[in-house]
Protein backbone atom coordinates (compact mmCIF):
# COMPACT_ATOMS: atom_id res chain seq x y z
CA UNK A 1 0.00 0.00 0.00
CA UNK A 2 1.11 3.39 -0.84
CA UNK A 3 2.41 5.77 2.03
CA UNK A 4 -0.35 9.01 2.20
CA UNK A 5 0.15 11.90 4.21
CA UNK A 6 -3.83 11.63 5.22
CA UNK A 7 -6.41 8.80 5.13
CA UNK A 8 -8.52 11.77 3.44
CA UNK A 9 -8.17 14.81 1.79
CA UNK A 10 -11.57 17.01 1.65
CA UNK A 11 -11.12 20.32 -1.23
CA UNK A 12 -13.93 22.80 0.29
CA UNK A 13 -15.44 23.55 3.62
CA UNK A 14 -18.71 24.85 3.09
CA UNK A 15 -22.14 22.50 3.44
CA UNK A 16 -20.95 19.31 1.47
CA UNK A 17 -16.98 19.72 2.58
CA UNK A 18 -18.18 19.92 6.16
CA UNK A 19 -20.43 17.12 6.43
CA UNK A 20 -17.71 14.88 4.49
CA UNK A 21 -15.13 16.08 7.24
CA UNK A 22 -17.25 15.44 9.92
CA UNK A 23 -18.20 12.31 8.82
CA UNK A 24 -14.94 10.52 7.56
CA UNK A 25 -13.16 11.94 10.74
CA UNK A 26 -15.58 10.11 13.26
CA UNK A 27 -15.11 7.42 11.29
CA UNK A 28 -11.60 6.84 12.53
CA UNK A 29 -9.56 8.67 9.31
CA UNK A 30 -7.26 11.36 9.30
CA UNK A 31 -8.17 14.43 7.18
CA UNK A 32 -6.91 17.20 5.71
CA UNK A 33 -9.79 19.75 4.37
CA UNK A 34 -8.05 22.71 2.23
CA UNK A 35 -10.03 25.55 1.92
CA UNK A 36 -8.90 28.57 -0.45
CA UNK A 37 -10.20 31.38 1.96
CA UNK A 38 -9.20 32.99 4.95
CA UNK A 39 -9.86 31.52 8.09
CA UNK A 40 -12.95 32.31 9.98
CA UNK A 41 -12.97 31.14 13.34
CA UNK A 42 -16.97 30.69 15.37
CA UNK A 43 -17.90 33.67 17.49
CA UNK A 44 -14.41 35.39 17.35
CA UNK A 45 -14.55 36.38 13.75
CA UNK A 46 -18.14 37.70 13.39
CA UNK A 47 -16.88 40.97 13.47
CA UNK A 48 -20.18 42.93 12.41
CA UNK A 49 -22.46 40.80 14.94
CA UNK A 50 -24.58 42.91 17.07
CA UNK A 51 -23.26 46.12 15.37
CA UNK A 52 -26.20 49.05 15.30
CA UNK A 53 -26.12 50.47 11.69
CA UNK A 54 -24.22 53.41 13.30
CA UNK A 55 -21.48 51.48 13.92
CA UNK A 56 -20.76 49.61 10.32
CA UNK A 57 -18.50 51.15 7.94
CA UNK A 58 -20.87 53.48 5.52
CA UNK A 59 -23.34 52.91 7.74
CA UNK A 60 -24.11 49.50 6.55
CA UNK A 61 -23.64 50.16 2.45
CA UNK A 62 -20.96 50.06 0.40
CA UNK A 63 -20.26 53.32 -1.94
CA UNK A 64 -21.81 52.18 -5.67
CA UNK A 65 -17.58 52.82 -6.89
CA UNK A 66 -16.40 49.79 -4.58
CA UNK A 67 -18.98 47.53 -5.50
CA UNK A 68 -18.87 48.42 -9.03
CA UNK A 69 -14.87 47.66 -8.65
CA UNK A 70 -15.16 45.13 -6.53
CA UNK A 71 -18.19 43.51 -5.78
CA UNK A 72 -20.01 43.30 -8.98
CA UNK A 73 -21.24 40.12 -9.06
CA UNK A 74 -21.48 38.76 -5.03
CA UNK A 75 -22.90 42.31 -4.79
CA UNK A 76 -26.46 39.75 -6.13
CA UNK A 77 -25.35 38.11 -2.83
CA UNK A 78 -25.58 41.05 -0.74
CA UNK A 79 -22.32 41.95 -1.18
CA UNK A 80 -23.04 45.40 -1.20
CA UNK A 81 -23.97 45.58 2.77
CA UNK A 82 -20.69 46.31 4.89
CA UNK A 83 -22.09 44.04 7.85
CA UNK A 84 -21.05 40.97 5.67
CA UNK A 85 -19.15 42.13 2.72
CA UNK A 86 -16.03 40.67 4.34
CA UNK A 87 -17.74 37.11 3.68
CA UNK A 88 -17.66 37.24 -0.09
CA UNK A 89 -15.17 36.87 -3.01
CA UNK A 90 -13.78 40.00 -4.46
CA UNK A 91 -14.76 39.41 -7.86
CA UNK A 92 -12.03 41.79 -9.40
CA UNK A 93 -8.98 39.63 -7.94
CA UNK A 94 -10.92 36.44 -8.77
CA UNK A 95 -12.01 36.65 -12.02
CA UNK A 96 -13.28 34.58 -14.99
CA UNK A 97 -13.48 35.22 -18.59
CA UNK A 98 -16.16 38.16 -17.90
CA UNK A 99 -15.63 39.29 -21.87
CA UNK A 100 -15.94 35.57 -23.42
CA UNK A 101 -18.76 34.40 -21.19
CA UNK A 102 -22.41 34.71 -21.85
CA UNK A 103 -23.94 36.54 -18.47
CA UNK A 104 -23.35 34.27 -15.56
CA UNK A 105 -23.68 35.97 -11.82
CA UNK A 106 -21.36 33.55 -9.70
CA UNK A 107 -21.80 34.73 -5.98
CA UNK A 108 -18.67 33.35 -4.67
CA UNK A 109 -17.85 33.73 -0.82
CA UNK A 110 -14.30 33.73 0.48
CA UNK A 111 -13.51 31.55 3.66
CA UNK A 112 -13.95 28.65 5.35
CA UNK A 113 -17.33 28.05 5.73
CA UNK A 114 -18.12 28.96 2.49
CA UNK A 115 -21.45 29.72 1.78
CA UNK A 116 -22.98 28.15 5.01
CA UNK A 117 -22.29 31.30 6.11
CA UNK A 118 -24.27 33.31 3.69
CA UNK A 119 -26.79 31.04 2.61
CA UNK A 120 -30.67 31.65 2.79
CA UNK A 121 -31.33 28.46 5.04
CA UNK A 122 -33.82 26.93 2.99
CA UNK A 123 -33.94 23.35 3.91
CA UNK A 124 -36.29 21.17 1.61
CA UNK A 125 -36.35 17.24 0.77
CA UNK A 126 -35.88 16.57 -3.05
CA UNK A 127 -39.08 13.62 -3.81
CA UNK A 128 -38.89 10.49 -5.84
CA UNK A 129 -40.48 13.03 -8.85
CA UNK A 130 -37.71 14.81 -8.91
CA UNK A 131 -35.00 12.04 -9.12
CA UNK A 132 -37.31 10.59 -11.93
CA UNK A 133 -37.70 13.90 -13.86
CA UNK A 134 -34.71 13.24 -16.43
CA UNK A 135 -35.51 9.60 -17.30
CA UNK A 136 -39.51 10.57 -17.44
CA UNK A 137 -39.35 13.61 -19.81
CA UNK A 138 -36.13 12.77 -21.47
CA UNK A 139 -33.78 15.32 -20.10
CA UNK A 140 -30.18 15.01 -19.36
CA UNK A 141 -28.94 11.58 -17.42
CA UNK A 142 -31.41 9.66 -15.45
CA UNK A 143 -30.45 9.72 -11.59
CA UNK A 144 -29.14 6.12 -10.89
CA UNK A 145 -30.64 6.84 -6.86
CA UNK A 146 -34.45 6.72 -5.96
CA UNK A 147 -35.89 8.66 -2.87
CA UNK A 148 -35.91 5.84 -0.78
CA UNK A 149 -32.34 5.17 -1.02
CA UNK A 150 -31.47 9.05 0.30
CA UNK A 151 -34.47 9.17 3.00
CA UNK A 152 -31.95 7.37 6.03
CA UNK A 153 -29.65 10.20 4.83
CA UNK A 154 -32.02 13.06 4.77
CA UNK A 155 -33.22 12.14 8.27
CA UNK A 156 -29.66 11.88 9.68
CA UNK A 157 -28.25 14.90 8.66
CA UNK A 158 -31.78 16.69 9.68
CA UNK A 159 -31.34 14.93 12.93
CA UNK A 160 -27.72 16.80 13.56
CA UNK A 161 -28.32 19.96 11.79
CA UNK A 162 -31.74 21.18 13.55
CA UNK A 163 -34.58 22.05 10.58
CA UNK A 164 -37.91 24.01 11.61
CA UNK A 165 -40.61 23.08 9.53
CA UNK A 166 -44.36 21.92 9.82
CA UNK A 167 -45.60 18.25 8.98
CA UNK A 168 -47.67 18.27 5.97
CA UNK A 169 -47.75 15.22 4.12
CA UNK A 170 -46.99 16.08 0.79
CA UNK A 171 -45.65 12.72 -1.49
CA UNK A 172 -44.08 15.91 -3.83
CA UNK A 173 -42.04 17.67 -0.62
CA UNK A 174 -41.54 15.00 1.60
CA UNK A 175 -41.57 15.98 5.21
CA UNK A 176 -38.25 16.48 7.02
CA UNK A 177 -37.32 15.38 11.24
CA UNK A 178 -38.84 18.87 12.23
CA UNK A 179 -37.88 20.79 14.61
CA UNK A 180 -41.19 23.13 15.53
CA UNK A 181 -41.67 25.45 12.79
CA UNK A 182 -41.21 29.14 13.10
CA UNK A 183 -44.89 30.88 13.63
CA UNK A 184 -46.76 32.21 10.30
CA UNK A 185 -47.46 36.06 11.63
CA UNK A 186 -51.77 37.06 11.40
CA UNK A 187 -51.11 38.12 7.56
CA UNK A 188 -49.56 34.83 6.28
CA UNK A 189 -52.16 32.78 8.40
CA UNK A 190 -55.46 35.43 6.68
CA UNK A 191 -54.11 34.45 3.36
CA UNK A 192 -53.36 31.06 4.40
CA UNK A 193 -56.70 30.03 5.08
CA UNK A 194 -58.62 31.69 2.30
CA UNK A 195 -56.31 30.64 -0.46
CA UNK A 196 -56.37 26.56 0.55
CA UNK A 197 -60.60 27.19 0.81
CA UNK A 198 -60.53 28.76 -2.55
CA UNK A 199 -57.98 26.53 -4.09
CA UNK A 200 -57.33 23.24 -2.74
CA UNK A 201 -54.78 21.88 -4.91
CA UNK A 202 -52.50 24.83 -3.48
CA UNK A 203 -50.84 24.98 0.02
CA UNK A 204 -49.28 27.78 1.62
CA UNK A 205 -46.96 26.05 4.56
CA UNK A 206 -44.26 27.19 7.23
CA UNK A 207 -40.80 28.02 5.45
CA UNK A 208 -38.23 25.21 6.68
CA UNK A 209 -35.22 25.79 7.31
CA UNK A 210 -31.96 25.32 9.11
CA UNK A 211 -32.68 27.96 11.72
CA UNK A 212 -33.26 26.13 15.10
CA UNK A 213 -36.16 26.52 17.31
CA UNK A 214 -35.31 24.35 19.85
CA UNK A 215 -31.47 24.34 21.84
CA UNK A 216 -28.92 21.60 20.93
CA UNK A 217 -27.17 21.85 24.14
CA UNK A 218 -25.11 18.72 23.23
CA UNK A 219 -23.56 20.13 20.28
CA UNK A 220 -23.03 23.72 22.35
CA UNK A 221 -26.09 25.59 20.15
CA UNK A 222 -28.93 27.49 21.08
CA UNK A 223 -32.22 28.16 19.29
CA UNK A 224 -32.94 30.82 16.90
CA UNK A 225 -32.99 34.29 18.88
CA UNK A 226 -34.70 35.99 15.76
CA UNK A 227 -31.99 39.05 15.68
CA UNK A 228 -32.10 39.55 11.37
CA UNK A 229 -28.78 38.95 11.42
CA UNK A 230 -27.92 35.47 10.21
CA UNK A 231 -25.58 36.89 7.52
CA UNK A 232 -23.12 38.41 10.04
CA UNK A 233 -22.53 34.93 11.72
CA UNK A 234 -24.18 33.14 14.33
CA UNK A 235 -22.86 32.82 18.10
CA UNK A 236 -25.56 31.29 19.06
CA UNK A 237 -25.05 28.20 16.49
CA UNK A 238 -28.80 29.02 15.68
CA UNK A 239 -28.61 27.91 11.89
CA UNK A 240 -26.74 25.54 10.31
CA UNK A 241 -23.08 26.64 9.17
CA UNK A 242 -19.92 24.15 9.37
CA UNK A 243 -18.27 26.42 11.67
CA UNK A 244 -21.42 26.34 14.20
CA UNK A 245 -21.99 22.28 13.30
CA UNK A 246 -19.42 20.20 11.53
CA UNK A 247 -16.24 21.77 11.80
CA UNK A 248 -16.45 21.31 15.83
CA UNK A 249 -17.47 17.82 15.28
CA UNK A 250 -14.65 16.89 12.93
CA UNK A 251 -11.89 18.66 15.67
CA UNK A 252 -13.61 16.84 18.32
CA UNK A 253 -12.25 13.41 16.97
CA UNK A 254 -8.71 15.14 16.66
CA UNK A 255 -8.40 13.86 13.41
CA UNK A 256 -8.61 17.09 11.31
CA UNK A 257 -6.43 19.34 10.34
CA UNK A 258 -7.41 22.50 8.76
CA UNK A 259 -5.30 24.90 5.77
CA UNK A 260 -7.05 27.91 4.92
CA UNK A 261 -5.78 30.03 1.70
CA UNK A 262 -5.07 26.79 0.10
CA UNK A 263 -5.91 27.77 -3.77
CA UNK A 264 -6.45 23.83 -5.20
CA UNK A 265 -5.41 24.64 -8.84
CA UNK A 266 -5.30 20.40 -10.11
CA UNK A 267 -5.71 17.02 -8.71
CA UNK A 268 -2.65 14.59 -9.68
CA UNK A 269 -3.36 11.28 -11.44
CA UNK A 270 -2.01 7.83 -12.11
CA UNK A 271 -3.40 6.28 -15.63
CA UNK A 272 -1.79 3.33 -14.61
CA UNK A 273 -3.61 2.61 -11.41
CA UNK A 274 -6.20 5.44 -11.85
CA UNK A 275 -6.22 6.74 -9.26
CA UNK A 276 -5.96 10.13 -7.67
CA UNK A 277 -2.46 10.34 -6.47
CA UNK A 278 -2.19 14.28 -5.74
CA UNK A 279 -3.92 17.31 -5.01
CA UNK A 280 -2.11 20.46 -6.27
CA UNK A 281 -2.06 23.41 -3.97
CA UNK A 282 -1.07 27.34 -3.68
CA UNK A 283 -0.77 28.86 -1.21
CA UNK A 284 -2.79 32.06 -1.55
CA UNK A 285 -0.23 34.34 1.10
CA UNK A 286 2.53 33.13 0.09
CA UNK A 287 2.18 31.64 -3.96
CA UNK A 288 4.23 28.80 -2.15
CA UNK A 289 3.31 25.36 -4.86
CA UNK A 290 2.51 21.85 -2.80
CA UNK A 291 1.39 18.58 -3.27
CA UNK A 292 -0.95 16.67 -0.65
CA UNK A 293 -1.25 12.87 -0.92
CA UNK A 294 -4.25 10.93 0.96
CA UNK A 295 -5.77 7.69 -0.26
CA UNK A 296 -9.43 9.28 -0.65
CA UNK A 297 -10.53 12.44 -1.95
CA UNK A 298 -13.68 14.51 -1.66
CA UNK A 299 -13.90 17.29 -3.72
CA UNK A 300 -16.71 19.71 -2.39
CA UNK A 301 -14.98 23.23 -3.51
CA UNK A 302 -18.60 24.01 -4.60
CA UNK A 303 -20.17 23.29 -8.33
CA UNK A 304 -18.40 25.90 -10.48
CA UNK A 305 -15.21 25.20 -8.60
CA UNK A 306 -14.97 21.86 -8.46
CA UNK A 307 -16.18 21.23 -12.00
CA UNK A 308 -12.77 23.74 -13.30
CA UNK A 309 -10.15 21.53 -10.55
CA UNK A 310 -11.39 18.57 -12.53
CA UNK A 311 -11.16 20.35 -16.30
CA UNK A 312 -7.44 21.50 -15.11
CA UNK A 313 -6.69 18.07 -13.99
CA UNK A 314 -4.80 16.52 -17.53
CA UNK A 315 -3.47 13.72 -18.11
CA UNK A 316 0.12 14.05 -19.83
CA UNK A 317 -0.61 11.67 -22.20
CA UNK A 318 -4.09 13.30 -23.85
CA UNK A 319 -3.87 16.77 -22.63
CA UNK A 320 -7.26 15.88 -21.27
CA UNK A 321 -8.88 15.60 -17.65
CA UNK A 322 -9.12 11.96 -16.68
CA UNK A 323 -12.25 12.74 -15.47
CA UNK A 324 -13.60 13.35 -18.80
CA UNK A 325 -13.91 9.87 -20.82
CA UNK A 326 -17.42 10.73 -20.90
CA UNK A 327 -17.06 13.92 -22.65
CA UNK A 328 -19.81 15.71 -20.53
CA UNK A 329 -17.39 17.18 -17.61
CA UNK A 330 -18.12 20.80 -17.52
CA UNK A 331 -21.51 20.01 -19.24
CA UNK A 332 -25.31 20.72 -17.76
CA UNK A 333 -24.82 23.40 -15.87
CA UNK A 334 -27.48 24.45 -14.34
CA UNK A 335 -29.11 27.13 -11.60
CA UNK A 336 -32.66 27.78 -10.37
CA UNK A 337 -34.61 30.37 -12.13
CA UNK A 338 -36.10 33.43 -9.89
CA UNK A 339 -36.93 36.63 -10.26
CA UNK A 340 -40.75 36.62 -10.66
CA UNK A 341 -42.38 38.60 -8.27
CA UNK A 342 -45.81 39.06 -7.03
CA UNK A 343 -48.01 39.93 -4.40
CA UNK A 344 -51.04 41.51 -2.99
CA UNK A 345 -52.45 43.78 0.00
CA UNK A 346 -54.57 42.10 2.66
CA UNK A 347 -58.25 44.22 3.05
CA UNK A 348 -58.76 43.16 6.69
CA UNK A 349 -58.01 46.06 8.64
CA UNK A 350 -58.36 44.16 11.44
CA UNK A 351 -55.00 42.81 11.30
CA UNK A 352 -53.99 46.47 11.71
CA UNK A 353 -53.94 45.68 15.52
CA UNK A 354 -50.80 43.38 14.50
CA UNK A 355 -48.21 46.13 14.50
CA UNK A 356 -45.01 44.61 13.98
CA UNK A 357 -44.41 41.40 11.93
CA UNK A 358 -41.39 40.06 13.88
CA UNK A 359 -37.85 39.31 12.51
CA UNK A 360 -38.07 35.50 11.57
CA UNK A 361 -35.08 33.84 9.63
CA UNK A 362 -38.13 32.71 7.12
CA UNK A 363 -41.02 33.09 5.58
CA UNK A 364 -43.79 31.03 4.01
CA UNK A 365 -43.76 28.55 0.93
CA UNK A 366 -46.28 27.77 -1.76
CA UNK A 367 -44.63 23.72 -2.66
CA UNK A 368 -45.04 23.10 -6.26
CA UNK A 369 -48.60 22.67 -7.71
CA UNK A 370 -48.23 21.86 -11.59
CA UNK A 371 -46.93 19.00 -13.36
CA UNK A 372 -47.30 16.62 -10.51
CA UNK A 373 -49.44 14.07 -12.09
CA UNK A 374 -48.65 13.79 -15.32
CA UNK A 375 -48.41 17.03 -17.67
CA UNK A 376 -51.23 19.43 -16.99
CA UNK A 377 -53.92 20.13 -20.19
CA UNK A 378 -52.58 23.80 -19.57
CA UNK A 379 -49.12 24.05 -19.43
CA UNK A 380 -46.90 24.58 -22.02
CA UNK A 381 -43.61 23.54 -20.33
CA UNK A 382 -42.40 20.34 -18.49
CA UNK A 383 -41.25 19.99 -14.61
CA UNK A 384 -42.52 22.58 -12.01
CA UNK A 385 -41.37 25.95 -9.77
CA UNK A 386 -42.11 26.38 -5.87
CA UNK A 387 -42.46 29.67 -4.31
CA UNK A 388 -41.20 31.40 -0.98
CA UNK A 389 -42.46 34.87 -0.21
CA UNK A 390 -43.84 36.70 3.51
CA UNK A 391 -45.97 39.27 4.85
CA UNK A 392 -45.05 42.59 6.29
CA UNK A 393 -46.06 46.34 6.96
CA UNK A 394 -43.60 49.02 6.86
CA UNK A 395 -44.02 52.45 8.71
CA UNK A 396 -46.38 55.01 6.44
CA UNK A 397 -44.56 57.60 4.84
CA UNK A 398 -44.29 60.75 7.24
CA UNK A 399 -45.73 63.77 6.45
CA UNK A 400 -44.85 67.21 7.68
CA UNK A 401 -42.94 68.31 10.40
CA UNK A 402 -41.66 67.86 13.91
CA UNK A 403 -44.57 66.13 15.79
CA UNK A 404 -46.86 65.38 13.00
CA UNK A 405 -43.50 63.49 11.04
CA UNK A 406 -43.08 62.05 14.53
CA UNK A 407 -46.65 60.77 14.65
CA UNK A 408 -46.06 59.69 10.97
CA UNK A 409 -43.35 57.22 11.49
CA UNK A 410 -45.48 55.34 14.32
CA UNK A 411 -48.07 54.79 12.10
CA UNK A 412 -48.08 51.37 9.88
CA UNK A 413 -49.13 50.79 6.35
CA UNK A 414 -51.59 47.68 5.39
CA UNK A 415 -50.23 44.13 5.67
CA UNK A 416 -49.02 42.70 2.02
CA UNK A 417 -47.51 39.61 1.18
CA UNK A 418 -45.52 39.18 -1.72
CA UNK A 419 -43.62 36.36 -3.41
CA UNK A 420 -40.53 34.80 -5.69
CA UNK A 421 -41.37 31.82 -8.03
CA UNK A 422 -37.66 29.33 -7.94
CA UNK A 423 -38.69 26.82 -11.20
CA UNK A 424 -36.39 24.17 -12.08
CA UNK A 425 -33.75 24.60 -15.02
CA UNK A 426 -33.38 21.69 -17.69
CA UNK A 427 -30.33 19.65 -17.97
CA UNK A 428 -29.01 21.09 -21.35
CA UNK A 429 -25.89 19.19 -22.46
CA UNK A 430 -24.84 22.57 -24.24
CA UNK A 431 -24.78 24.48 -21.14
CA UNK A 432 -21.22 24.60 -20.37
CA UNK A 433 -17.75 25.18 -18.30
CA UNK A 434 -14.73 25.34 -19.85
CA UNK A 435 -11.32 26.46 -19.08
CA UNK A 436 -9.55 29.42 -21.88
CA UNK A 437 -6.77 28.59 -23.80
CA UNK A 438 -4.96 31.29 -22.83
CA UNK A 439 -6.23 33.42 -20.01
CA UNK A 440 -5.22 32.37 -16.54
CA UNK A 441 -5.70 33.99 -12.93
CA UNK A 442 -3.70 34.96 -10.69
CA UNK A 443 -2.58 31.46 -9.35
CA UNK A 444 -1.82 30.32 -12.98
CA UNK A 445 -5.32 28.61 -13.18
CA UNK A 446 -7.30 28.91 -16.44
CA UNK A 447 -9.82 30.80 -16.53
CA UNK A 448 -13.13 29.83 -16.56
CA UNK A 449 -15.67 30.54 -19.40
CA UNK A 450 -19.30 29.95 -19.13
CA UNK A 451 -21.80 29.21 -21.54
CA UNK A 452 -25.04 29.00 -19.78
CA UNK A 453 -28.37 30.10 -21.12
CA UNK A 454 -31.86 29.83 -19.63
CA UNK A 455 -34.55 28.36 -22.53
CA UNK A 456 -37.88 28.66 -23.54
CA UNK A 457 -39.39 26.14 -21.42
CA UNK A 458 -37.79 28.51 -18.48
CA UNK A 459 -39.30 31.28 -19.95
CA UNK A 460 -42.61 29.89 -20.25
CA UNK A 461 -42.51 28.37 -16.40
CA UNK A 462 -42.12 32.06 -15.35
CA UNK A 463 -44.85 33.33 -17.05
CA UNK A 464 -47.03 30.84 -15.89
CA UNK A 465 -46.02 31.38 -11.96
CA UNK A 466 -46.83 35.22 -12.83
CA UNK A 467 -50.11 34.28 -14.07
CA UNK A 468 -50.95 31.73 -11.27
CA UNK A 469 -49.25 33.55 -8.84
CA UNK A 470 -51.89 36.44 -9.39
CA UNK A 471 -54.79 34.09 -9.64
CA UNK A 472 -54.17 32.64 -6.30
CA UNK A 473 -53.79 36.39 -4.76
CA UNK A 474 -57.09 37.38 -6.23
CA UNK A 475 -58.81 33.68 -4.91
CA UNK A 476 -57.31 34.64 -1.93
CA UNK A 477 -59.57 37.80 -1.42
CA UNK A 478 -56.25 40.23 -1.49
CA UNK A 479 -56.25 43.62 -3.28
CA UNK A 480 -53.86 45.70 -5.78
CA UNK A 481 -52.67 42.70 -7.42
CA UNK A 482 -49.65 42.75 -9.07
CA UNK A 483 -46.82 40.81 -10.27
CA UNK A 484 -42.94 41.55 -11.88
CA UNK A 485 -40.32 39.72 -13.82
CA UNK A 486 -36.77 41.08 -13.82
CA UNK A 487 -34.04 39.68 -15.42
CA UNK A 488 -33.11 35.89 -15.26
CA UNK A 489 -29.72 35.28 -14.99
CA UNK A 490 -28.68 31.80 -14.68
CA UNK A 491 -26.01 32.25 -11.37
CA UNK A 492 -28.74 34.26 -9.44
CA UNK A 493 -30.23 32.31 -7.78
CA UNK A 494 -26.75 30.97 -5.98
CA UNK A 495 -27.94 27.21 -6.69
CA UNK A 496 -25.22 26.13 -9.41
CA UNK A 497 -25.84 22.38 -9.74
CA UNK A 498 -23.58 20.74 -12.57
CA UNK A 499 -20.70 20.13 -14.77
CA UNK A 500 -20.13 16.73 -13.51
CA UNK A 501 -23.34 14.77 -13.09
CA UNK A 502 -23.98 11.61 -11.81
CA UNK A 503 -25.27 8.26 -13.55
CA UNK A 504 -24.63 4.83 -14.04
CA UNK A 505 -23.15 4.97 -17.76
CA UNK A 506 -19.90 5.97 -17.14
CA UNK A 507 -20.36 7.41 -20.91
CA UNK A 508 -22.65 9.55 -20.29
CA UNK A 509 -22.16 10.84 -16.84
CA UNK A 510 -18.95 11.89 -14.63
CA UNK A 511 -19.78 10.02 -10.98
CA UNK A 512 -21.69 7.04 -9.90
CA UNK A 513 -24.73 6.25 -7.55
CA UNK A 514 -22.12 6.97 -4.88
CA UNK A 515 -20.52 10.11 -6.02
CA UNK A 516 -17.81 8.49 -7.16
CA UNK A 517 -15.80 8.96 -10.19
CA UNK A 518 -15.81 6.46 -13.37
CA UNK A 519 -12.41 7.42 -14.55
CA UNK A 520 -10.87 7.22 -10.32
CA UNK A 521 -12.06 5.00 -7.79
CA UNK A 522 -10.82 7.20 -4.51
CA UNK A 523 -12.22 10.57 -6.07
CA UNK A 524 -15.77 11.72 -4.73
CA UNK A 525 -17.33 14.70 -6.01
CA UNK A 526 -20.31 15.73 -3.44
CA UNK A 527 -20.99 19.20 -3.81
CA UNK A 528 -23.77 20.82 -6.75
CA UNK A 529 -21.37 19.65 -9.66
CA UNK A 530 -22.03 16.20 -9.47
CA UNK A 531 -26.09 16.95 -9.32
CA UNK A 532 -28.09 15.26 -12.58
CA UNK A 533 -30.95 17.78 -12.34
CA UNK A 534 -31.68 21.25 -9.89
CA UNK A 535 -35.85 20.07 -8.34
CA UNK A 536 -37.31 23.51 -8.22
CA UNK A 537 -36.50 23.22 -4.55
CA UNK A 538 -33.12 24.62 -2.47
CA UNK A 539 -30.56 21.88 -3.32
CA UNK A 540 -27.90 22.77 0.17
CA UNK A 541 -30.15 19.73 1.94
CA UNK A 542 -29.60 16.95 -0.96
CA UNK A 543 -25.97 18.01 -0.63
CA UNK A 544 -25.40 17.38 2.92
CA UNK A 545 -27.38 14.16 2.44
CA UNK A 546 -25.27 12.41 -0.63
CA UNK A 547 -22.49 13.73 1.42
CA UNK A 548 -22.98 11.64 4.58
CA UNK A 549 -24.20 8.91 2.28
CA UNK A 550 -21.11 9.11 0.12
CA UNK A 551 -18.69 9.15 3.27
CA UNK A 552 -20.19 5.91 4.63
CA UNK A 553 -19.97 4.12 1.50
CA UNK A 554 -15.72 5.56 0.92
CA UNK A 555 -14.86 4.46 4.50
CA UNK A 556 -16.49 1.25 3.96
CA UNK A 557 -14.74 0.63 0.48
CA UNK A 558 -11.49 1.64 2.20
CA UNK A 559 -11.56 -0.49 4.93
CA UNK A 560 -12.42 -3.43 2.66
CA UNK A 561 -9.34 -2.58 0.27
CA UNK A 562 -11.41 -2.22 -2.56
CA UNK A 563 -9.66 1.73 -2.91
Amino acid sequence: MPSYDFDAIVIGSGVSGGWAAKELCEKGMKVLMLERGRMVEHRKDYITEGKGPWRLPYRGTLPPAEVARDHFLSKWGGADRTDRTHFFNNDRLNPFDFEGSTPFRWVRPAQVGGKSLIWSRVTLRWSQLDFDANKRDGHGSPWPITYDEIAPWYSYVEKYAGISGSRENLPHLPDSEFQPPHPMNAAEIWVKERLEKAMPDRKLIHGRCANMTEDKPEQGRSRCQRRAQCERGCSFGAYFSTQSVTLPAARKTGNLTLLSDQVVTSLEYDPATKRVTGVRTIDANTMEARVHRSRIVFLCASAMASTQILLNSKRADTGRSFADSSGVLGRYIMDHVMRTHFWGTVPDRSLDQFITYGRRPVGVYIPRFRNLNGQDADADFVRGYGMQGSAGRVPAAPVGFGAAMKDGLRQYGPWTIQFNAFAECLPYKDNTLTLHPTKTDRFGVPLIVFNVTFRDNETRMMKDAARQGEAMMRAAGLINVGSREDDHVPGDAIHEMGGACMGDDPNASVVNRWSQAHDAANLFVTDGSHMASTSCVNPSLTFMALTARAADYAVKQAQANVI
